[in-house]
């Protein structure tokens, strides 16, 4: 007989590793109970675990720039001038910081996709 302070009994054991077997073999949530699934990221939440953090320039900062102006800038609202995407961004309720650095860039550009904007706002072009 095996003395130790286990304090499960070995069927507990066994039990638990059978409820724990799909999430540990398929690496993610298998959704069967709610319970064992990670909460999700709140919108406040630094993106830590989406990849490395880069500064002005960096290919993390543009892809960052590119994908927030996606979310508040439809492929219709091209080609425009700064002016015109500020005010877009403002209707669609972007973060101010992302407003303002549109609004800061030169006035007599045109920005004729997505891409050129991202890049001229993560410092880029």
């Amino acid at each position: 007989m095996q003395r130790g302070s286990d304090r499960l009994s070995v069927h507990r054991d066994d039990e638990m590793k059978h409820e724990l077997k799909g999430l540990l073999r398929s690496g993610h949530p298998t959704r069967v109970e709610e319970w064992h699934d990670p909460e999700p990221a709140a919108d406040d939440d630094p993106e830590v675990w989406s990849g490395p953090v880069g500064g002005l320039g960096s290919p993390a900062s543009l892809e960052r720039t590119r994908l927030e102006l996606a979310r508040h800038l439809s492929r219709h609202t091209f080609p425009a001038k700064p002016g015109e995407l500020a005010r877009a961004l403002r209707r669609s309720n972007a973060p101010g910081g992302l407003v303002d650095a549109v609004a800061a860039l030169p006035h007599g550009g045109r920005y004729e996709n997505m891409q050129q904007l991202a890049e001229a706002v993560a410092g880029g072009a």
